[in-house]
């Protein structure tokens, strides 16, 4: 798949099923759960009043009340031992400790235990279908037989002790018969000692009602309201509902990100052809903007490159043909000598020119390795002033009348500066040597280090450089039509050395006016210490 949002579309595609599908395994559990907590809650507080009565009976009377209670809820009950069911051994804590245990055993139908007597392991087990309907009505007549046994005035105390006791999950309560909630056919048929079923408020719920024999009180079970399960069909209608509007709004989202990609490519193209002006739009500060302005520095880069290959071709043939041409005089010269001492001369013409393009070989080559990417910088703690007054030393022979000084104003802090010291003391050397050609009797080198920058400048009472001139003497080749000329020797690589030395040590070479001495001054400046 070559489109994107295909890509991100089936990902998400195929997460959403195996979410959709464990979510329909989760369901299931949850669903499990809740009916089984459902059926316990139902089935507890019945069952434990019937097996709290069974537990001072002895076994004939057990069974006379099992056979009553059975003919009233419709099902079997049977009493069992414990070791003989079937049970874990969670299930038996339970027990023990006087919980009713729901289990399922072929739905709709679930076994029902409760313990009778722990001392002799007697549980009590039911199998029922409809835990709800089965129950109600067997559980008002327990209940009744419970309340008939204390006075009148009594009742709804012992029937909310019974409540609490015995664990019933639904509510139970005391109304006068002549309540509002019943019409004049249930007080009949209640009258009539009947039991009268009715739906809740809502129609979602039944509620029970039995009158207690010769008491003016009804006593009502409910509202139960029916368990209804999760379904599991509007999981699947959610995560299709779901899985449309991620599809829509992922199309909308990746169409406009697949556009811009598709101008990345195509502007790589046409790079890729030649045309080394082609840009991008970097407009957003996502991953695309940071892409597309490192695609545009890289053009940009690539274009700057490109055309310092041209230039450097072109100052390049420039240069050699001066040293050439004289070379090729100077054999015919050595040819057409008449004396030893003329030969002589010309051979050492020749050797002087040798050493020209020797010289011009290795700025070239200097340049071209500090250009065309970050040489291997090792960048150590080195002193700064020390550094100086070595260039100084090694320089002073050729300055002649020209007076070198070194003002080290940085007061024992330029002692661990970080630097790579070779192509440091290469971009010294470099401006000392500039000042000088051009300088008329004084030099200047001042070090600093201040606001965690190290600072070397190089002052001349020269000529000075016109301020128009400032920044564009930094370019490869190029000299001033001033006293900044052949005359004064130089190939025009010095200073761009200089500047891209700087560059890879995260500082930067400017040109000014000396205040002190009146003539150029260059500027060295960058950071003392590096992360």
């Amino acid at each position: 798949m070559n489109s994107i949002f295909f890509r991100i579309y089936g990902g998400m595609l195929i997460v959403l099923v195996t979410v959709s599908l464990l979510g329909l395994l989760i369901i299931q559990v949850v669903n499990g759960a809740r009916a089984e907590d459902y059926r316990e809650r139902i089935a507890s507080g019945t069952f434990r009043l019937m097996a709290d009565n069974l537990e001072p009976m002895d076994h004939a009377e057990r069974l006379r009340a099992l056979a009553a209670w059975s003919r009233l809820i419709g099902v079997p009950l049977e009493l069992d031992q414990l070791d003989r069911l079937d049970l874990e051994s969670n299930q038996w804590a339970r027990l023990i400790q006087g919980k009713v245990l729901v289990r399922p055993v072929a739905p709709p139908r679930v076994r029902v235990y409760a313990m009778v007597d722990l001392a002799e392991s007697v549980v009590l087990t039911a199998d029922i279908q409809r835990i709800s309907e089965q129950l109600g009505r067997a559980t008002l007549y327990l209940i009744t037989d419970e309340l008939v046994r204390y006075p009148e005035a009594a009742m709804p105390e012992r029937l909310q002790q019974l409540r609490r006791q015995k664990g019933f999950g639904y509510p139970l309560h005391l109304t006068p018969i002549d309540n509002g909630d019943l019409d004049l056919d249930q007080r009949r048929r209640l009258e009539e000692s009947d039991t009268v079923m009715a739906l809740g408020p809502e129609g979602d719920s039944v509620l029970l009602y039995v009158k207690i024999p010769n008491t003016n009180w009804v006593l009502g079970l409910g509202p139960l309201y029916r368990m209804d399960p999760y379904p599991p069909q509007l999981l699947l209608l959610t995560g299709l509902l779901v899985l449309t509007l991620s599809g829509l709004f992922i199309y909308l989202l990746v169409r406009q990100l697949e556009q811009r990609l598709r101008t990345l490519e195509s502007a790589a193209s046409h790079i890729t052809r030649g045309n080394l002006d082609a840009r991008v739009s970097t407009a957003g500060q996502d991953s695309v903007g940071r892409l597309s302005r490192a695609f545009n520095d890289m053009a940009s880069h690539l274009q700057r490159l490109m055309r310092l290959q041209r230039e450097m071709i072109g100052a390049v043939s420039h240069e050699l043909r001066t040293p050439v041409a004289r070379l090729r005089f100077g054999l015919e010269m050595v040819e057409t000598a008449g004396t030893d001492e003329d030969r002589k001369r010309y051979l050492d013409g020749m050797d002087g020119d040798l050493s020209e393009l020797d010289m011009l070989v290795d700025e070239i080559l200097t340049y071209a390795r500090l250009e065309q990417g970050a040489p291997a910088l090792t960048l150590v703690p080195i002193d700064v002033p020390a550094l100086v007054e070595q260039v100084i030393a090694e320089l002073s022979p050729l300055s002649g009348v020209i007076r070198l000084e070194h003002n080290d104003q940085t007061q024992g802090r330029g002692t661990q500066v970080d630097a790579e010291p070779r192509y440091l003391q290469r971009a010294v050397a470099n401006l000392v040597s500039n000042a000088i050609r051009h300088a008329t009797g004084q030099i200047l080198v001042t070090t600093r280090v201040e606001h965690g920058r190290c600072r070397v400048s190089v002052e001349d009472d020269g000529p000075g450089i016109p301020e128009a001139y400032r920044e564009r003497i930094f370019t490869p080749f190029l000299r001033l039509d001033d006293s900044r000329t052949r005359a004064s020797g130089g190939y025009g690589l010095g200073l761009s050395i200089v500047r891209r030395v700087l560059f890879w040590h995260q500082g930067r070479a400017r040109a000014e006016q000396s205040r002190v001495l009146g003539g150029a001054a260059f500027i060295l400046d960058w950071p003392a210490r590096r992360s």
